[in-house]
């Protein structure tokens, strides 16, 4: 079992869990940990889907922030190409992937949602969506392909823009979420969906997803290291830094 990722298999059912703190904020050894587990699920013949799922109240809230302001510029290098490439490993599984997004899905917690197949919500007081860019991060082209993959360009374009966070409901509506259920059914509903894939021919299947995702796999490779300096490059700016340390001065506030 990893400290970070718990993961379960029913029913050749892979069930990956995210388990970091209340919140499941993201450093780098936890995006190491589910990038291998990821692998691992993958490669695996006697596994036939996954479901990623968070915790109760939380998916992921994204970036722990908290954490990555402290790193220094060679950790920062390593956390951003593990990103990269885990998006990259989630988004290619040839195998069916369901999000159970238990609770609160922000930023990379979206993003994580949006490289599977299809997105449960639990339903409640929670916010999805992309909103990077009011924290002073900048949003790479292929996180825009990912996004309007899904919901179309010009709904991903003014949502981005804006650091739109949406309720459940209202990404329903757009697409973004595909099914809402009370929190106590999610897990559930995920098993149901999954299943519903894995009666069909598994090469059919994982093939055809991958000719469907080929030019969104190819944007997401093809622009990773340009991307990845450009958002070290913002990372590293003093109007960003003090930014972000104003967001962690209320984070930790609200704690104590």
């Amino acid at each position: 079992m990893g400290e970070f990722i718990k993961t379960q298999t029913t029913d050749h059912i892979a069930y990956i869990g995210l388990d970091r703190g209340k919140s499941n904020a993201m450093h780098l050894e936890m995006l190491q940990e589910l990038l291998t587990e990821l692998r691992t699920a993958s490669d695996n013949p006697a596994i036939e889907a996954l479901v990623l799922h968070g915790k109760e109240g939380f998916f992921s809230s994204g970036l722990d922030l908290i954490t990555l302001y402290e790193y220094d510029e060679s950790t920062m290098l390593q956390f951003w190409e593990t990103f990269m490439s885990l998006i990259h490993t989630l988004a290619a599984i040839p195998k069916p992937v369901v999000a159970s997004i238990t609770g609160h899905s922000p930023a990379g917690g979206c993003v994580l949602a949006l490289c599977c197949d299809y997105r449960i919500m639990a339903e409640g007081e929670y916010v999805i969506g992309l909103n990077e860019v009011p924290v002073g991060i900048i949003v790479p082209s292929s996180i825009f392909a990912l996004y309007s993959f899904w919901i179309g360009q010009p709904e991903a374009y003014r949502n981005l823009l804006e650091g739109k966070l949406l309720t459940p409901t209202a990404a329903r509506e757009i697409g973004l979420v595909d099914e809402l259920v009370p929190a106590a059914r999610i897990q559930t509903a995920a098993t149901r969906k999954a299943k519903s894939w894995t009666q069909f021919d598994r090469a059919a299947w994982g093939a055809t997803k991958v000719n469907l995702r080929q030019e969104l796999l190819r944007n997401m490779q093809e622009n990773k290291t340009e991307a990845i300096q450009q958002v070290l490059a913002q990372w590293w700016r003093p109007t960003t830094r003090q930014i972000l340390k104003t967001i962690i001065d209320n984070l930790t506030k609200n704690k104590g």
